[in-house]
């Protein structure tokens, strides 16, 4: 008969996996550690809030993507959030924390994980379906983009609280994994295939979308002899899908590939030695999100440099010019759809698809 163990605290479980909490996580490389995670999250708080105010103001920004956008950007809060509650409970620390706690502080590390990775999905879906139709922003109806959020939410709450919820291996602490002691290798292996599972979705998807607007470009070319900007167009497409992809394999997949072979009982792996410094590459991709998704957008970035304005013209006792909720530019702010509904315009072969 299997015993539970839910009255230890965590220093039981990790004896128990051999698992290294105070040899790395003490003295200057703790030190530097913290700093440089201090230093992420406050970046993390003032972007993404950036980011929603800026949808919020911009009437321009009310449109299905922009809202999937700021519910993006609230996950990657909740991430600084998750971040932040980590750091006042990791190192020497993680030892004497009770079973719950630590449940809640990993809990809090994977629902924001999981709440970034599906709105970075159906971000992905939303252009797709938006591009192939050939509109600047989907149909979607203000309802349905409300019950997406809060789908992405719910699931990401559930994934967050499967381990409190009974998939864990306080009752069989020989299935417990290593690099989260108390999590069953049965569940970590089912957490990391799923992510990874995503993460192909949303490689085919941004695959197809760049195969579709080549092929529309091809079409194009030869019956229009459009601007430079429109010529472009295609290739700024592909530098910002190699962004997106380039950015969330190098910030997700190592951790996923050492979390995996931890749920696979790899003992000969060496886990443990880069289990953190995957986590804090983990971290960049709410740094990285806001730059890659808004800060490329002009619009985006000129509603920034307002908002910027207004806050130190306050601070300095200036009164500030009333700030226009929409930016006087005739440039769209979807460089694809941009370009779709140009080809759109100039092509009598496009007309008839």
């Amino acid at each position: 008969m299997n015993v539970c163990h839910y009255d230890k605290r965590m220093d039981f479980f990790y004896n128990r996996s051999n698992s290294q909490t105070e040899d790395d996580w003490s003295g200057t490389k703790l030190i530097i550690v913290l700093c440089f995670g201090a230093c992420c999250c406050f970046f993390i708080f003032v972007s993404n809030l950036l980011v929603i105010a800026a949808v919020v103001i911009n009437k321009r920004f009310h449109y299905p993507f922009y809202y999937l956008l700021a519910n993006l950007a609230a996950a990657d809060f909740f991430a600084g959030i998750a971040y932040v509650f980590l750091m006042f409970h990791t190192g020497p620390v993680s030892k004497t924390l009770t079973v719950n706690r630590w449940f809640l502080r990993q809990g809090l590390l994977d629902t924001s994980m999981s709440a970034s990775l599906a709105n970075l999905l159906v971000i992905a879906v939303e252009r797709h379906i938006s591009i192939v139709r050939m509109r600047i922003h989907s149909n979607l109806t203000k309802r349905r983009v409300t019950f997406l959020i809060f789908l992405i939410w719910a699931i990401a709450i559930f994934m967050g609280a499967v381990p409190t919820l009974g998939w864990n291996c306080i009752c069989n602490i020989t299935t417990c994994s290593s690099l989260a002691p108390i999590y069953s290798r049965s569940y970590l292996t089912f957490w990391t295939v799923s992510n990874l599972a995503v993460f192909v979705i949303m490689l085919v998807v941004y695959l197809r979308i760049y195969m579709y607007v080549q092929r529309k470009t091809n079409v194009l070319s030869p019956h229009t002899t459009g601007s430079i900007n429109r010529r472009r167009t295609p290739i700024k497409l592909m530098k910002t899908v190699m962004a997106v992809l380039g950015a969330f394999v190098i910030c997700w997949t190592p951790g996923m590939v050492v979390l995996l072979l931890d749920g696979l009982n790899c003992t000969k792996c060496g886990v443990q030695h880069v289990k953190r410094w995957f986590l804090l590459l983990a971290l960049m991709n709410s740094i990285m999100n806001p730059i890659i998704y808004s800060y490329k957008d002009e619009e985006m970035w000129r509603t920034f440099k307002k908002m910027i304005c207004c806050l130190l013209y306050k601070r300095r006792g200036h009164r500030p010019s009333r700030m226009s909720s929409t930016v006087h530019s005739t440039r769209s702010n979807d460089t694809t759809s941009h370009y779709l509904e140009e080809a759109n315009n100039h092509s009598p072969t496009l007309k008839n698809i």
